[in-house]
């Protein structure tokens, strides 16, 4: 049973959003739905990274909660650096990151994080995960950002995954 549907909860989201997003319940989108829900899991099975285990749910609340509030802050801060890019360009840059991350699903995490927050973009990861590349929209100062971003965003995931 385990082989035909590697991921129960998956097959039935997608059953579910296929009809959905069809606005049907005919025969042949119940059908097609049920198809994909099956098929895509298992043919996708070995892209999937190793289960995760979460731990600490109280550090998972935080750390959503602070993405969420550094959300709201960055968009102010890059509204604000668009608008006064006149009189006072902002500082792009690459920035450096090491990592002390290496779980695979913490990696990817952060990477969601830093797409999700404005004015940062995550550019590449080193080959042994050890360093990441980051774009920053307005950079005051590297080696503060560095900490802000290691203490608020990788410390927590590290807590969570490892």
């Amino acid at each position: 049973m385990r082989r035909l549907f590697p991921a129960p909860w998956l097959s039935l989201a997608l059953w579910g959003l296929w009809l959905l997003l069809n606005l049907s319940l005919s025969p042949g989108n119940l059908l097609l739905g049920a198809v994909l829900g099956v098929l895509a899991p298992v043919l996708m099975a070995p892209l999937r990274p190793l289960p995760v285990r979460l731990r600490h749910p109280g550090v998972i609340v935080r750390l959503v909660l602070r993405v969420g509030m550094d959300v709201l802050v960055s968009n102010l801060q890059v509204a604000r650096a668009v608008w006064t890019a006149r009189r006072r360009p902002p500082h792009s840059a690459f920035v450096k990151i090491p990592l002390d991350l290496r779980n695979a699903n913490g990696l990817a995490a952060l990477s969601m994080i830093t797409t999700v927050i404005p004015g940062t973009v995550w550019s590449e990861l080193a080959l042994d995960r050890s360093i990441l590349l980051m774009h920053v929209f307005d950079l005051v100062d590297e080696a503060q950002f560095i900490e802000h971003f290691k203490t608020t965003y990788e410390r927590p995931l590290m807590e969570i995954f490892e």
